[in-house]
Parts: structure tokens; C-alpha cells; sequence
């Protein structure tokens, strides 16, 4: 069996060389791009299983790059690299479709033990029931059970919830939530977001004032973040 595919786009030829190196060190096929423009090529014809992708790149920048794949309807997970910290744009970055963000300097251990999530996730994106606590969700059935007992949620609640379990780990923007379960034909803010947070807390949380599964990202949006 193949291993995955990792694709890095990054300029710096020391960062990309050992970024390269470790993740090939850790099995993975590793595909490089040293510009924007390259970078972008082979993400659409490569369709890799991951994407590592500088910000600041020549020719194309990293958020277009970003914006580009999703607009080619790829799901890939996106990791960003960038010397930024500022909040904006980290936003920026989370709204045009990227999954996390790592800021430089960083650990290379703590990009793998990211990349390797991700990457855990995706091969569990098919599975129908999803458990976590002392729950478990059935897409199929559109239920959310505790103990055996289901919890009722609306429709609007489950889809919320069944989003973000499919993004555990990952910080999700409103915008991002707003686009994948309310859609673009609804006239909806962040507001509406945070209103059915609020109302699944109450429903899952042991503690709604101090939530465990649903963390508040602040300027952000929101991460789902089951226990261990």
C-alpha cells in the first residue's frame, strides 16, 4: 500500500529540504515546490493528501494557492506556514479554506504530530459513526446518543455538531461554519453561529459555562476537541 502523499510548498531551500527530509524520515511520499506557481500545479494535478504551504511564496501567494484549491473543490488538508502572528491573518488564512497554521519558528515535531492527525482524520472521514465522551453520532440515522439514550437536537444542531466532529482538532472560522451548514442561500451572520453553539452546549457539555468539547477560539471561531 502507498503511503501518503505529502505536498511543501515553501521558498526557503533550507526549511524545504528539511521539511522534506522529515517527513519523507516518517514514510510519507514527499512532493516539493519551491514557488507559488509551481506549487499550485501540482497540488491540482497531484491532488495530494496533505499540503504544507508557505504564505509568503513567488509568484502566487499562499492564500491564493489556498483559495484556489478550494475553489477546485479539493478537501485536502491545508497546513500554513507563516512568520505572521497577527490575528487577521490567521483569519485570513482559516476563511479561504485552510485547516491550522503553524508560526515560525516552529517545532517539527509538532508539524508532524499535526500533519499525522490531519491525516488520521481523513481516513476516518467515511466512517458513519463517530464517538467521542461518553457519545456517539450516526450520520446515517442523523442521531446523537449518550449511554444508548438519544439526544435530540435540531436539524441545524446536528448538522453543527456533525461539522465540527469532522474537524476535530481543527480551528474553524464562522464564515467556514456559516458556508458548510447553513449555506449561501440564507441570509445568516456569526451571530446565528454562536446562538447554536450556545444551544449545543447546553445539550453536551457537562458544564456549558466551561465547555470542554467545543472550545471558544477567540477572533477565530471555534475547535471541537473531544477527551483523550
Amino acid at each position: 500500500m502507498a503511503s501518503e502523499k505529502v505536498l511543501i510548498i515553501e521558498d526557503d531551500p533550507t526549511l524545504l529540504r528539511g521539511l522534506k527530509d522529515n517527513f519523507a524520515f516518517e514514510g510519507y511520499q514527499v512532493l516539493t515546490a519551491s514557488d507559488g506557481d509551481k506549487g499550485l500545479g501540482m497540488a491540482l494535478n497531484a491532488r495530494p493528501d496533505l499540503i504544507v504551504l508557505d504564505i509568503m511564496l513567488p509568484s502566487v501567494n499562499g492564500y491564493e494557492i489556498c483559495r484556489l484549491i478550494r475553489k477546485e473543490k479539493l478537501d485536502m488538508p491545508i497546513i500554513m506556514l507563516t512568520a505572521k502572528g497577527q490575528e487577521a491573518d490567521i483569519v485570513l488564512g482559516l476563511n479561504l479554506g485552510a485547516d491550522d497554521y503553524v508560526t515560525k519558528p516552529f517545532s517539527i515535531k509538532e508539524l508532524l504530530a499535526r500533519a499525522g492527525a490531519f491525516l488520521r482524520r481523513r481516513r476516518r472521514d467515511d466512517a458513519v459513526l463517530e464517538r467521542f465522551g461518553q457519545f456517539e453520532l450516526d450520520r446515517s440515522s442523523r442521531r446523537l446518543n449518550r449511554k444508548g439514550k438519544e439526544i435530540a437536537l435540531s436539524p441545524k444542531e446536528f448538522e453543527l455538531l456533525a461539522f465540527l466532529v469532522r474537524q476535530t482538532g481543527r480551528a474553524v472560522t464562522r464564515d467556514a461554519i456559516l458556508r458548510a451548514v447553513w449555506g449561501y442561500d440564507v441570509f445568516v451572520t456569526g451571530r446565528s453561529v454562536d446562538r447554536c453553539i450556545t444551544t449545543l452546549r447546553q445539550k453536551i457539555e457537562p458544564n456549558p459555562s466551561r465547555p470542554t468539547f467545543i472550545r471558544t477560539i477567540r477572533e477565530v471561531g471555534y475547535r471541537f476537541e473531544p477527551p483523550e
